[in-house]
């Protein structure tokens, strides 16, 4: 761990002097870090960087992790919002997905965090699961809402190499939901929540108003961010850095003094891409005019032609000079933002 205390200090002048105001511990099991290691790594941020008074505070956790008193001292200690890593409110699909917690647990943590005074409350939830009746699919939604949580991130099922769900894929012995099954388990999950009063802000991302994530935010709105750790991934605006996968390795390197990470030089067409990427799935959409005073002729007039196709059509709106998605545009996302793509 020491490891990532030496490389915050490495790489204190990254971001340059840009006022921080999110931090988000994540990836792996945060939640297992004693409250000594995560106050000395708030303290460690701020010592480096200038941190606003109001920072977001963002703490990935496990629901089997959090027991009233850690939440306590997780408080004390700084962290004001916490992104719980519920998935399913549904114990035979939690077993199915071979999580470690039930669905009692679920609901327990997010009630416990409230409790203790939390204010700022993220869960995911994951659809498209083999298995996954649309009854349950409802309940975990449902449940979502009823547990009053100020965000949502819901994503579908993807089967990631090494898992035991992907060797199960490829065995044959699971297939892949239908299209039209994830889609009405999608519609649902769209309906309900911005009923309850939910904005969708992004494809995959709700929120009560006021509580759009900030770290999330920041990668769509292409700010400047560094990642700490290994596989930790960083943006200046100009580059991207990746650190190594391997900890033993990562810890070496550090250690030694040596380059711990990739680097790649974006070209045009690269930042481009980015940003078509990240801001058509938000609801802060494409600003034409970026497009047209940012990018050379060649891409500005892609541009164009892509905009031409679909400008006449129900997928996507354009309104002082913003491009962005309609609800039937959501749906397929993906295809649209393929053909802004400059190859």
């Amino acid at each position: 761990m020491e490891a990532e205390f030496k490389e915050l200090s490495l790489r204190k002048n990254y971001i340059g002097s840009e006022s921080v105001d999110t931090v988000y511990l994540g990836g792996g099991t945060p939640s297992l870090l004693d409250l000594e290691y995560l106050s000395r790594i708030r303290n460690s941020v701020k010592s480096l960087f200038e941190v606003s008074e109001e920072a977001e505070w963002t703490l990935e956790a496990n629901p089997d992790d959090l027991e009233q008193r850690y939440l306590f001292d997780l408080q004390k200690s700084g962290f004001n919002r916490l992104s719980i890593g519920t998935q399913s409110f549904d114990g035979e699909i939690l077993t199915y997905l071979n999580r470690r917690h039930d669905a009692q647990q679920a609901v327990r943590s997010v009630l416990l965090a409230r409790e203790t005074g939390f204010h700022n409350i993220s869960v995911d939830l994951i659809y498209g699961i083999p298995g996954l009746s649309k009854e349950a699919w409802e309940r975990s939604v449902d449940m979502v809402i009823d547990l009053d949580v100020e965000h949502v991130s819901a994503y579908h099922l993807t089967y990631h190499e090494g898992t035991v769900l992907y060797q199960r894929l490829k065995d044959g012995k699971l297939s892949e939901v239908p299209d039209e099954v994830s889609l009405e388990q999608y519609e649902y999950l769209i309906r309900a929540l911005k009923k309850a009063g939910y904005e969708h802000y992004e494809v995959s991302n709700f929120a009560k108003p006021g509580f759009y994530s900030r770290h999330n935010s920041a990668y769509w709105k292409e700010r400047k961010y560094l990642g700490i750790g290994p596989s930790a991934h960083s943006y200046d605006g100009q580059t991207r850095q990746w650190n190594i996968r391997s900890n033993p390795q990562y810890v070496q390197l550090i250690s030694q003094g040596e380059q711990f990470f990739e680097i790649e030089e974006l070209s045009e067409v690269d930042r481009y891409n980015d940003y078509i990427i990240t801001s058509l799935r938000t609801i802060w959409g494409i600003d034409v005019r970026r497009i047209d005073n940012t990018y050379n002729d060649v891409l500005a007039a892609y541009f164009q032609r892509a905009l031409n196709k679909y400008i006449d059509s129900d997928l996507v709106y354009l309104e002082n000079q913003v491009l962005r998605l309609t609800e039937k545009g959501i749906f397929v996302s993906d295809r649209i933002m393929e053909d802004f793509f400059y190859a």
